[in-house]
């Protein structure tokens, strides 16, 4: 592995409480849309990369597909692996070797990135790499793909932060050079104790997300403006949090 991660203190303080949170509660709307956006079928051999707990991996196993999560934090993997369905397998993987990952090579049918799971986690000195881990994790996930294959990849937009700093309503501060939001915010562990942790997330305009397409040889057949639990083909704007990326290796 490339070595630890400062997200993996917060995953292990946050164990089973991360899927108290809202946004977790839409997957089997997420995973309806992108078993229609991603051409799925039974069989279809699919990656989760930043899978934490498994939600979206299992989910789609249990539509019958054969999927394989990967995540940094062996704590969201032991609770993905707890009484998983048939067709869904786990492993500690640190998504930023998938780029050098033989074994991954050229592998799956489908790709899937969500909410942040690995692509858009930061830290304070990637903010001034010109080409930073989440360019590499794109580069691994791309390659990934089979022929034909396809990439689903969420993203935090850029547009949303930067009009709700405009009106106040996020408390955080946006790094307009990097793209780089950080945050101060508080975690719960599943017996409520709370803990005050720094995210650094990085921010995406659709022509970002394109123009990665474009370095990766993959062609951009949607990219939408979404939000958890409200995956569909929304033209992007300004209004959503994130946008929804599906595009195919040519």
């Amino acid at each position: 592995m490339t070595g630890s991660h400062w997200f993996e203190p917060i995953a292990d303080h946050l164990g089973s409480a991360y899927l108290r949170y809202s946004f977790t509660k839409g997957t089997r709307q997420e995973c309806d849309a992108l078993v229609e956006m991603l051409h799925l079928k039974p069989g279809m051999r699919v990656l989760d990369v930043g899978c934490g707990p498994g939600r979206h991996a299992r989910a789609l196993a249990e539509r019958g597909l054969i999927v394989h999560g990967i995540d940094i934090s062996e704590t969201f993997i032991d609770l993905a692996r707890h009484d998983a369905p048939a067709g869904a397998t786990f492993e500690r993987f640190d998504a930023r070797d998938l780029v050098d990952s033989a074994k991954f090579r050229s592998s799956f049918d489908a790709v899937i990135c969500l909410c942040q799971g690995a692509f858009g986690l930061m830290t304070v000195s990637d903010s001034g790499n010109s080409i930073d881990a989440n360019t590499v994790i794109f580069r691994g996930m791309a390659r990934a793909l089979t022929d034909r294959g396809r990439l689903a990849l969420s993203a935090f937009s850029s547009y949303f932060v930067v009009r709700a700093h405009a009106r106040d309503e996020f408390d955080a501060q946006f790094d307009a050079a990097s793209g780089v939001n950080h945050e101060r915010t508080e975690v719960k562990s599943p017996t409520g104790e709370g803990i005050e942790v720094d995210l650094w997330t990085a921010c995406y305009t659709p022509r970002e997300l394109r123009l990665l397409c474009e370095l990766e040889g993959l062609a951009v057949e949607s990219l939408s403006s979404v939000e958890p639990g409200a995956y569909g083909r929304e033209e992007p704007h300004v209004r959503s949090p994130e946008f929804l990326l599906v595009a195919r290796r040519m």
